[in-house]
C-alpha cells in the first residue's frame, strides 16, 4: 500500500463548514439532482443539498479492483455497487459531490456513467490534489481548497473501544 504522506491535516467540523461556505458561491445551479459519492461525499453532499434546496439526493457507490504494481491497473473500470437509475439522471443537471479528488478515479467514473445515461454532471469536492490526477487535464469543476496533505475529515476519525483518533496507517501491518 502507499505510504501516508508526512503531512497529515486533521479537520474540525468548523473547518469543514468553512470549506463548504467557500464552495457554495461557486456552484452554478439550479441543479435537478445531487449525487453523493459514498462514503466521503455523504456528509458534504447532505449539507450542500440542504443549502441549495436540492430535493433529489442520490448516491453512487463505486469499487475498484485492487491496484497492482503496474500504473495501468489504476485505470481499471470499476464496479458500481449502487447507482441512480437512468430515469433519475437522463436530461438532468446533476451536481456530484465527494470529499476529495486525489487521483480522480472514482468521481470521473461517476461523471462518465452520468454522461452515458444522458445527464449533465458537474463535479464538486472539498479538497483537490491537482498533482495526483490520473488523467491529464482532468479536475473537478468546483473545489474549496488545494492540498497535497493526507486529509482526515471529522467523520473519518477512528472510533474503537471508546477511543477517538487518527485512522490506522494503511501502510502499517495491523
Amino acid at each position: 500500500m502507499a505510504e501516508r504522506p508526512e503531512y497529515v491535516e486533521v479537520l474540525t467540523w468548523e473547518e469543514v463548514d468553512g470549506l463548504i461556505d467557500h464552495l457554495l458561491p461557486q456552484l452554478r445551479g439550479p441543479y435537478d439532482a445531487l449525487v453523493m459519492v459514498t462514503r466521503g461525499g455523504i456528509i458534504p453532499g447532505g449539507i450542500i443539498s440542504e443549502a441549495l434546496d436540492i430535493r433529489t439526493v442520490l448516491t453512487a457507490a463505486v469499487a475498484f479492483p485492487p491496484a497492482g504494481r503496474r500504473p495501468e491497473s489504476r485505470l481499471a473500470w470499476p464496479t458500481f455497487l449502487q447507482f441512480p437509475s437512468e430515469e433519475q439522471i437522463r436530461g438532468r443537471r446533476v451536481l456530484v459531490v465527494d470529499d476529495i479528488w486525489d487521483r480522480g478515479r472514482t468521481i470521473m467514473a461517476v461523471r462518465a456513467r452520468i454522461e452515458s445515461q444522458g445527464g449533465y454532471p458537474e463535479l464538486a469536492v472539498l479538497h483537490y490534489k491537482p498533482g495526483r490526477a490520473l488523467l491529464r487535464g482532468s479536475g473537478p469543476d468546483y473545489y474549496a481548497a488545494i492540498t497535497d496533505a493526507w486529509i482526515v475529515y471529522p467523520w473519518e476519525l477512528w472510533r474503537r473501544d471508546g477511543l477517538v483518533g487518527l485512522p490506522p496507517d494503511p501502510s502499517s501491518p495491523a
